[in-house]
């Protein structure tokens, strides 16, 4: 395991001495802790060395780069391809089991794409230089240029949001790392600008993934907006992932450091294996196991929260919530008497009819995600009425008119005030950080920025 510092500034290895230690690496770099600049440097150096234990598929020469991405791109294609006939022809999902599986999913990998971009943030500094203009835009693009319909951030909270299933309790540390090291790169770019670059170049290429899971989440009702998105604005053809190559290519050295540029180069591309992958955290999943492992997060709270008049196999439900290790036995004695009625419809269950509906005598006591993990494990191998749920998208104005009153968004707006453009832009950057720009004074920095960048060029 890797090793890097704590806010107090002890050495820990995550899993030994703190557990947490990458989700509160995150947590520090994302709220700006006093130390978050030599944290990041710290965190990515030792991430770095574990890197260079990695096997690489770069070509060895960068000038055969783009063919290597187009190459790349025409795999996943053909394998996706593959994928589609065989669903055509009656297959089953490949990824996502039931609903709840597929917001396990987005769950687990919200800690990265809640901070989508933020490995670019540094490029803003270098916005007068035409040979970071890929990286810029690139980074301007995540940003949806200010858009709140294409800020990809902002549309990863509202799917969140929209199935509630945005609360990280259940999250292991190693969901953490990913974002951690978009984070750190945010705060020390300028020493690590090679490893940027080779990072961007490995994440901006289309993975399978992204493809197989916008089809699948459809399926399940659950709008693939922020997959589709990806799919389109990261192809190799003109897009994020042809951006990437050319950008290496023009800030490759032209002298004798040229070698040891893209060594490191190599060295950021290969970060992108570290920490939990897409489709890892998809195989992980195990309905009873989950079902199981979060009422045991509910039990500390819920324990002295029932009556004793009602006995389930000789105990109350607050001696069955007493210690840990029982939630197990209780679902299946609940299952002899009963209350629970697996692989049928839910609603025929005693305890669902607990849970679901405003009348419900434990209504709010599971949140959106908690809910379908129940529904789904009880429904079990009972399939309801089969029809495609529809999905839609809310289509939001822009953001000066969503919150004109915003204060936030006042405030920079009277600081920016008979500033000269130059000036001005200095103002709004720090509005176009991970932590801002999705915010109503984020998205109009970003279009601000964006406007004043194209006329001072």
């Amino acid at each position: 395991m890797s090793v890097f510092k704590t806010l107090s500034g002890t050495p820990t290895s995550p899993g030994q001495c703190d557990d947490d230690a990458y989700r509160e690496l995150y947590t520090a770099l994302y709220n700006d802790a006093p130390d978050a600049h030599a944290r990041a440097e710290a965190f990515l150096r030792d991430q770095l060395s574990l890197a260079a234990e990695l096997p690489c598929d770069l070509p060895e020469a960068p000038e055969q780069l783009t063919a290597w991405a187009e190459q790349r791109c025409a795999d996943v294609a053909s394998e996706y391809a593959g994928y589609l006939a065989k669903r055509k022809q009656g297959g089953e999902r490949e990824y996502f089991e039931n609903k709840a599986h597929a917001l396990y999913f987005l769950q687990r990998v919200a800690p990265t794409k809640v901070v989508d971009g933020a490995w670019l943030e540094g490029m803003l500094n270098h916005w007068q230089d035409l040979r970071f203009d890929g990286l810029l835009t690139t980074y301007l693009e995540e940003l949806g240029k200010g858009d709140p319909r294409q800020n990809h951030v902002l549309i990863y909270r509202k799917l969140l949001a929209e199935h509630d299933c945005d609360d990280q309790q259940g999250l292991d540390d190693e969901h953490f790392v990913q974002g951690a090291i978009q984070l750190a790169f945010a705060r020390c770019s300028a020493e690590f600008l090679p490893e940027v670059i080779g990072y961007n170049l490995g994440y901006e290429q289309l993975p399978l993934h992204l493809l197989i899971s916008a089809y699948e989440l459809r399926e399940l009702g659950i709008d693939p907006y922020y997959f589709t998105l990806h799919v389109t604005i990261d192809n190799v053809s003109s897009g994020h992932g042809r951006k990437a190559v050319e950008a290496l290519l023009d800030l490759l050295p032209l002298d004798e450091g040229r070698a040891a540029f893209f060594q490191r180069v190599a060295l950021g591309y290969r970060l992108n294996e570290l920490g939990v992958g897409s489709t890892a955290v998809i195989q992980g999943f195990d309905l009873q196991g989950e079902v199981v492992a979060m009422l045991e997060r509910k039990r500390e709270f819920g324990q002295h929260m029932h009556s004793d008049y009602c006995k389930v196999d000789g105990q109350t439900v607050s001696q069955w919530l007493s210690s840990p290790g029982k939630i197990a036995q209780f679902l299946g004695a609940m299952e002899r008497m009963g209350w629970i009625k697996r692989h049928g419809p839910p609603q025929d269950s005693r305890f669902w009819q607990l849970i679901e509906g405003g009348t419900a005598a434990m209504f709010g006591v599971f949140d959106g995600y908690e809910k379908q993990l129940i529904h789904d494990w009880i429904a079990g191998d009972w399939q309801g009425p089969r029809q495609r749920p529809a999905v839609h998208r809310d289509q939001p104005h822009q953001a000066d008119e969503v919150a004109p009153t915003d204060p936030e968004l006042k405030s920079l707006q009277d600081n920016l005030l008979g500033q000269p453009p130059a000036r001005a832009l200095e103002l709004l950057m720090p509005w176009l950080s991970a932590q801002r720009h999705h915010r109503p004074a984020g998205l109009f920095a970003t279009r601000r920025f964006v406007e004043l960048r194209t006329r001072l060029r």
